[in-house]
């Protein structure tokens, strides 16, 4: 599936459910549904400055596409990663890096984080394009 489809999937899944207490409960079992993180990934390398919580990002390239894997200590928080995951992890360098995640503002996530989880979550996607960004001047 493309970047945008798997959006529209989450937009679609996320528009079901009104009230904003079920919207947080599909976070959090998206977050519970993530893949056990490698204990050997657990390195200050894969921390991300300006998240509140601690939020864990490792990337690898196989056979030309990036591949995420991430946890946190907070269960919304890790709830988030599994959506940047779902929607970037699977895809080439430039296609992440031309994404434009639209469906943080459509599920209304944005505008339902805190300040200091709004940032972490501009963190979060800031270091998967990074990552993205590393791994395309690679392939030149």
């Amino acid at each position: 599936m493309t970047i945008n489809e798997l959006q529209d999937e989450i937009i679609e899944d996320f528009s079901v459910l009104e009230d904003w207490m079920d919207k947080y409960g599909m976070l959090i079992d998206l977050g519970n549904a993530l893949e056990p993180f490698p204990e050997e990934y657990r390195i200050p390398q894969n921390l991300i400055e300006g998240c509140q919580s601690r939020v864990w990002l490792h990337a690898e390239m196989r056979q030309g596409n990036v591949i995420f894997a991430g946890d946190s200590d907070a269960i919304l928080v890790k709830g988030i990663v599994s959506l940047l995951i779902k929607v970037l992890s699977g895809h080439t360098p430039d296609e992440i890096l031309h994404a434009d995640l639209y469906f943080i503002d459509r599920i209304g996530l944005k505008e339902h984080l805190s300040p200091t989880r709004s940032n972490g979550l501009l963190a979060m996607v800031k270091q998967m394009k990074m990552y993205a960004l590393a791994f395309q001047a690679t392939q030149k």
